[in-house]
């Protein structure tokens, strides 16, 4: 199975700059990059109002299932998903095998002007991604087997 590679301080700022990119150029008001387990990993913008973690979790879901619909309409899959709210919409979109963008706007926002901007910061964190897995090929985390109660393996000293 395809593990999320490592990332260290320099792909997540390089991704937070991306997103950031992302907020100035389309208005929109969060971005958030989780792995397809729905597990956050980074995150910009106006997130105080919004439950991020709850959030990565359902867009994930979200994601996954629209990717069962397009089996059933002989799709390959669906690139992207998007949902209109009266006073926020969601876009989440597929980055590469390991994670999904999304971005939360307001709904007087176009979703095409929010796609046209997304597209280049997909491509930014898919080529962060592929740096940090160039540079660790054998290294690797699956976030969904990860025991949240004892993360003493994760965040071992390695030098012990």
């Amino acid at each position: 199975m395809a593990t999320l590679p490592q990332l260290i301080e320099e792909d997540i700022r390089e991704i937070d700059g991306a997103l950031n990119d992302l907020l100035a150029k389309s208005e929109a008001t969060s971005s958030l990059v989780i792995d397809k387990g729905g597990f956050l990993i980074t995150q910009c913008g106006d997130t105080r109002r919004f439950d991020t973690t709850t959030l990565g979790a359902l867009a994930a879901a979200m994601y996954a299932a629209t990717q069962g619909i397009a089996s059933l309409v002989s799709e390959a899959n669906f690139s992207s998903v998007y949902q209109q709210g009266e006073n926020f919409s969601l876009l989440v979109h597929n980055v590469d095998e390991h994670c999904l963008l999304v971005v939360i706007f307001r709904a007087q926002i176009s979703v095409g002007a929010v796609k046209y901007y997304a597209i280049t910061t997909i491509s930014q964190v898919a080529q962060q991604l592929q740096t940090a897995q160039a540079r660790s090929p054998e290294e690797g985390l699956d976030l969904s087997v990860l025991n949240i109660a004892d993360t003493a393996d994760l965040f071992r000293n390695k030098n012990a």
